[in-house]
């Protein structure tokens, strides 16, 4: 793990080279209750990295300090921006933010004032367990680029049919349902291949015709 100096302390960054030139670069946050290697980003860092992708899990300051609670989103953005600002001249091809769960909110806030081509929502957690009134379906909305959920189906954070509502009317949006819930540990590899399907076509979409 590579230590990068933010405004709230150093993150950590875990890069997963492919083996030639990269295809393009993803870009992935953990959650609020856990750091970089839980199963799904660590399949989907796997997967991609074969596939050809460079793959940077950030890990927030305050995991880096070894604090058991998460800040605020404005803070956390603050942090992850820092980073994708010091890593800028490793972000070659396409650039793909995602993350799982709180990490996921906070690349759909951010990528349109990064320049992101897209983003990856691992288990997007879409309103808290029994309060659908409270929606951040406006988050997924805020993302402007091309965006791909992939949602375990008991999710109680928000199940697949949830999320896909929540997105109608979002142009280049769409949602996997894999089996498991908000933890997506029950098939990871269900989950990397969902997320690979979606990367191929993105970085497709992108090739000079």
């Amino acid at each position: 793990m590579r230590l990068v100096p933010t405004p709230l302390g150093p993150a950590g960054v875990h890069r997963d080279d492919p083996d030639g030139d990269p295809r393009g670069t993803l870009v992935l946050g953990h959650g609020a209750g856990g750091g970089v290697t839980s199963a799904d980003l660590t399949a989907v860092t796997a997967a991609a990295a074969a596939a050809g992708w460079r793959v940077l899990r950030v890990e927030q300051p305050w995991r880096v300090a070894g604090r058991r609670i998460a800040p605020a989103p404005p803070r956390l953005d603050t942090a992850w921006t820092a980073v994708l600002a010091a890593l800028r001249p490793e972000l070659s091809g396409p650039l793909v933010l995602g993350g799982r769960s709180a990490g996921a909110r906070v690349a759909c806030r951010t990528a349109a004032g990064a320049g992101a081509d897209g983003v990856l929502a691992l288990a997007f957690p879409l309103h808290p367990p029994g309060r659908p009134e409270r929606s951040r379906a406006h988050e997924l909305a805020a993302a402007g680029v091309p965006l791909a959920v992939v949602q375990g189906g008991s999710d109680a954070h928000g199940h697949p049919a949830e999320v896909e509502a929540a997105l109608t009317g979002v142009p280049g949006a769409s949602v996997v349902a894999v089996p498991g819930d908000h933890a997506l540990s029950r098939a990871p590899a269900a989950v990397a291949a969902a997320a690979l399907t979606w990367l191929d076509e993105l970085a497709a979409a992108r090739l000079p015709r």
